[in-house]
């Protein structure tokens, strides 16, 4: 009997909780624990996180070269384990032994590492295999829902977070952190069905003709690159840039709740007004309202500011990850997986850059404000590259015109 769609999808919810929520996004409000506690600096931070993005990127590489489906089948669910194993690496260092405490660093970086491969596998090979089952068995090949286990991951793993911690140190919150992992491990592996059920897809099927020049998609490209920057900066240090605040000391895990509030219902939202405004100028917008929630930190200490600038962040990242992945599938539908892993390689790079610049800048500075206004002028060129594209199009339908 096969299981319904809606079974199918939030085992893919439960799957990016995991590896997203937990295995990856529960770093950024533990950095505010962590720091105190350990004695870890900014610099360590950044460099931490740029080991996690270095991990993704590998797994992004990996999962590109793929063919077989139960090859995929079975590393996404070495990734389902991997991220509940990384997790439990964290609080390692806290242990009473002076062999874990001299190595601290070491650990860190190895769990942050293959937290980024899980974090790949979940992400990628989770979400190819679920629309690959959905079309397969004759569903709407649509991922909003999905997608909306982004958000909420950082809602439960900011939660699990400031919940615990009034009771026990940092190394007690990751363990907390790793047995919610192991039930979230359960419904991400039971609802998946294998994929050797149901009709077979042929290669190239849906192919259509009028595929973007090379010109075009090489500042997609560009533009996707300088996502990457705005994406890794606040998704690492929003919980930090706004416990230096002096009047919003406190308040960085509240922060990161809001980001993952915003984030669970944005790639449903965005993919509503892509139907309506079309691709690049949804883009575009995503991209603006991201350099405004950028800058409002560096502008203003208030409050009011802190809490626009993560809601725009949460409501904006993973809708420029979602639509561009949709846009890429619909202009390119004969081979998505070759430009989505062309693409990824650039805003993986910054992903492992920003986090390790940012941090040594803070380092030296005391202050943030420099990297959120250098990422902001990413974001603009980025911006700047999506107007381009747009151009060409136009440029393109009056050709087609004549």
């Amino acid at each position: 009997m096969s299981p319904r769609p809606l079974f199918v999808l939030v085992s893919g919810i439960f799957a990016l909780i995991l590896t997203m929520g937990v295995a990856r996004f529960a770093y950024t409000p533990m950095l505010a624990y962590m720091q105190p506690q350990t004695g870890m600096g900014d610099a360590l931070a950044g460099w931490l996180a740029g080991w996690n993005y270095l991990g993704y990127l590998s797994g992004v590489l990996l999962v590109t070269r793929l063919k077989d489906l139960m090859l995929k089948d079975r590393l996404y669910r070495i990734s389902l384990l991997l991220a509940v194993l990384t997790t439990a690496m964290m609080p390692l260092a806290g242990m009473p032994l002076s062999m874990f405490l001299a190595n601290a660093p070491l650990i860190w970086g190895l769990s942050r590492f293959l937290a980024g491969l899980s974090t790949a596998g979940g992400l990628m090979l989770g979400s190819g295999l679920i629309l690959n089952w959905l079309i397969r068995h004759g569903h709407r090949s649509e991922l909003g829902i999905h997608f909306s286990g982004l958000g909420l991951g950082i809602v439960l793993g900011g939660l699990l977070v400031e919940l615990a911690a009034p009771y026990t140190d940092w190394c007690g919150q990751w363990w907390l952190l790793t047995g919610v992992g192991l039930l979230l491990l359960i419904p991400a592996w039971r609802w998946l069905p294998r994929p050797n059920q149901g009709m077979q897809l042929q290669a190239g099927a849906s192919a259509v003709e009028g595929e973007p020049g090379p010109l075009w998609l090489w500042l997609l490209q560009a533009a996707y690159l300088c996502a990457g920057f705005g994406y890794a900066i606040n998704a690492t240090f929003t919980v930090l840039i706004t416990e230096q605040q002096p009047a919003l000391s406190g308040q960085g895990g509240l922060m990161w709740l809001l980001v993952g509030l915003a984030a669970a219902p944005a790639p449903i939202l965005w993919d509503r007004i892509a139907r309506r405004w079309g691709y690049l100028r949804t883009l575009q917008v995503a991209y603006l309202l991201q350099i405004i929630g950028i800058l409002l930190p560096v502008l203003s200490g208030s409050l009011i500011a802190a809490v626009a600038s993560s809601l725009l962040f949460g409501l904006t990242f993973i809708g420029i990850v979602s639509l561009v992945l949709t846009m890429v599938g619909v202009r390119y539908p004969a081979h998505p997986a070759q430009i989505m892993a062309r693409l990824t390689v650039g805003y993986g790079i910054a992903q492992i850059i920003a986090p390790v610049v940012a941090g040594e800048l803070a380092e030296v500075t005391g202050s943030f404000d420099g990297s959120l206004i250098w990422v902001s002028a990413m974001m603009g060129l980025g911006l700047l590259c999506l107007v381009a594209m747009a151009m060409i199009a136009v440029r393109d339908r009056g050709r087609g015109a004549r």
